[in-house]
């Protein structure tokens, strides 16, 4: 287990002054009375969205470990191929860089995620395809890793998680087909943990991992995945038990829980990492600098919205909007895959009464400060929302170096 020494940071106060604030809280009212627009407001007094702040704006001693990066994991190339599936904006493949592995192929459906990819790592073989379309799949993996019976390397994939997720049907109509996690019988995506699965049994990786949420574990009874382990525990693999990782324990400033499934051939054990005592704050990640920073876009919130969340405490909900004000002391609430058009519940900035960025985000899911997401900003928040938060895959990864490759 990591040793981390325990700072309490006091934050820096607002740039606005007590008789800034009042007039501040003129301006907003006023927007709000007339019906105007807040952006062009603010502008005319040469202010943004960053330099508002709440009615409460005590700010905490926030008791923080050093927060860890991918930098701080590195490893040297141990020449171990991975093959990565439903690979999304990248977060599962930079824990496996940073562990060391070399990447052979990433398959990712839509090609926007795939733009993602290629902007960052030009150097990964990146392709545009859908799983469920077998015959090329299989021959984009048999160019890169032969005809052999047995593939000595990693398979890593999250099948799409909605249809075995709590938080997701949250959001569904009770009469919706989506609701109550229909799982494996979703029309679309409910059988690519399938499809994933027939791809180990072909090609036989030596490991391989499952990503998804802890609720496939309750999907029809366990009768299905039950079936999966049997069908692998035929063809020679052993499969340890499913570990269900809370991401704030494992150096993620975020509350974030996820299932893995790790599968091996061969006599040896698999060691999962040791979590944390304690869970990491998130007060450290809105101290950071925003200059010159890609992706950080904001919402332009109405003046009444902004009313609204000026008033709210440390932790509080605002019951219109349903966001949170989230508490620096504490780890952040989930980063769910949303956007500026909506689609997903955001959450407000713990200093400043406006709902975090993309970059903000990406922050809370420990991407890279120069990983940048492509595409329209809603878009942009999808693909850090579904992401597995890169340390969190990374811890995983040095554990299987370790237990399988050392």
């Amino acid at each position: 287990m990591l040793e981390r020494e325990i700072q309490h940071v006091a934050v820096e106060t607002s740039r606005i002054s007590s008789e800034g604030y009042d007039r501040q809280l003129d301006l907003i009212k006023s927007c709000a009375r007339r019906n105007s627009n807040l952006p062009e407001a603010l502008r005319a007094e040469g202010l943004d969205y960053d330099d508002l702040r709440y009615l409460d704006d005590s700010r905490p001693s926030v008791p923080r470990d050093n927060p860890i990066g991918l930098n701080d994991l590195v490893k040297d190339g141990i020449g171990v191929p991975v093959v990565s599936f439903f690979s999304g904006a990248g977060g599962l493949d930079l824990g496996f860089e940073a562990a060391g592995f070399d990447h052979l192929l990433l398959s990712e459906k839509n090609p926007l995620f795939c733009e993602t990819l290629k902007l960052n790592r030009a150097h990964w073989d990146v392709v545009a395809g859908d799983i469920a379309d077998t015959p090329k799949i299989t021959a984009e993996i048999t160019k890169r890793v032969g005809r052999a019976k047995q593939f000595e390397g990693v398979f890593v994939g999250g099948p799409p998680c909605q249809p075995f997720s709590i938080a997701a049907n949250q959001r569904f109509s009770k009469s919706g087909e989506n609701f109550k996690r229909v799982g494996f019988s979703h029309v679309t995506n409910g059988n690519l943990l399938l499809r994933y699965v027939s791809l180990i049994l072909r090609h036989r990786p030596r490991v391989f991992l499952i990503e998804n949420v802890p609720g496939l574990l309750e999907m029809d009874g366990g009768k299905q995945l039950n079936s999966v382990y049997e069908e692998l525990t035929t063809a020679g693999y052993t499969i340890h038990r499913p570990i269900i990782a809370k991401a704030e324990y494992f150096g993620v400033p975020q509350s974030r829980t996820r299932l893995f499934i790790v599968g091996y051939r061969g006599n040896k054990a698999f060691t999962p990492p040791e979590p944390e005592s304690r869970p990491l704050a998130c007060g450290g990640v809105f101290t950071r600098t925003l200059a010159n920073v890609k992706n950080h876009v904001t919402r332009q919130h109405s003046a009444e919205s902004v009313l609204r969340y000026m008033q709210l405490g440390y932790g509080e909900r605002d019951q219109l909007g349903r966001v949170d004000r989230l508490d620096p002391t504490r780890p952040s609430k989930t980063v769910i895959a949303g956007g500026t058009a909506g689609g997903g519940r955001s959450h407000l900035h713990p200093y400043i009464p406006r709902t975090i960025s993309v970059r903000e985000c990406a922050r809370l899911q420990t991407f890279p400060e120069d990983y940048e997401f492509v595409g329209p900003v809603a878009r942009q928040f999808t693909q850090v929302g579904n992401a597995v938060p890169p340390v969190l895959a990374a811890k995983l990864a040095i554990a299987i170096r370790k237990s399988f490759f050392s």
